[in-house]
């Protein structure tokens, strides 16, 4: 992890030249450099399957799907908490903006899907996300979409459980599910959604009741249905654009 101070270093030991933290860090600024916040994949990520992913496996998945006349989505789910934070806010140097918010803790959860052509459907509740939440989800997909769902999920064990399964060979001419590689979630879409819905309907609303969060939470994604263009720009992000495909 390159520093000012790790290239000065640098400098010092190959080339014998004595200069500032301030001297190299004008000339990465002049090279074309800036400070930026690393990016932290998990050391379980392979990125062997992820290159096959992108290559071999999604590319074969959009072939399938329109031979078979099916719709691809991207599904999450998320958890919300009352004390999330977002934006930021000018103030003199030194001092920091103060912004008040509710001292209690309470959480509220969403399921959510979406495709490259900016459809979405979405479900929010509070209680404890297991099989009986997914598969009353799925069931309501099926509805909203009409025709065969290939849906794209990370390895959550709910995605993976038993009643999942056995409800999956009911249902499989309907709705199939597809995973992920593992510790990948930058390859799916649904988690620029998820950064949307916590800064617009949590982080600078503020509520003050689990109530209050539970309406936001519905609010921000309804209006994203009715703003399909809206959904169609998370698909320009760099590590999704893959799956505009």
């Amino acid at each position: 992890m390159w520093t000012a101070d790790a290239a000065r270093e640098l400098i010092s030991r190959k080339y014998g030249v004595k200069v500032s933290t301030p001297t190299v860090q004008r000339y990465l600024k002049a090279w074309g450099f800036t400070p930026q916040k690393p990016v932290r994949p998990a050391y379980e990520r392979n990125p062997k399957a992820v290159e096959r992913w992108l290559k071999k496996e999604y590319p074969d998945l959009v072939k399938r799907a329109r031979a078979e006349n099916a719709s691809i989505f991207w599904g999450d789910e998320r958890g919300v908490r009352s004390d999330h934070q977002a934006g930021r806010f000018y103030s003199p140097k030194g001092k920091t903006p103060i912004r008040e918010g509710t001292g209690k803790r309470f959480r509220a959860n969403m399921l959510s899907i979406i495709s490259n052509r900016g459809k979405m459907a979405f479900m929010v509740f509070t209680g404890k996300f297991w099989s009986k939440v997914l598969l009353s989800f799925l069931s309501r997909v099926i509805r909203h979409v009409k025709r065969k769902v290939i849906l794209i999920l990370d390895s959550h064990p709910v995605h993976k459980g038993k009643e999942t399964g056995k409800w999956l060979e009911a249902d499989g001419d309907q709705i199939e599910i597809v995973f992920l590689p593992a510790y990948s979630p930058k390859l799916n879409p649904d988690e620029l959604l998820d950064q949307d819905v916590k800064a617009n309907a949590v982080g600078r609303q503020k509520p003050r009741t689990q109530m209050e969060m539970t309406h936001n939470l519905y609010s921000c994604p309804h209006r994203r249905q009715k703003m399909p263009h809206i959904a169609r720009r998370y698909f320009h992000e760099k590590s999704v654009r893959y799956a505009a495909l």
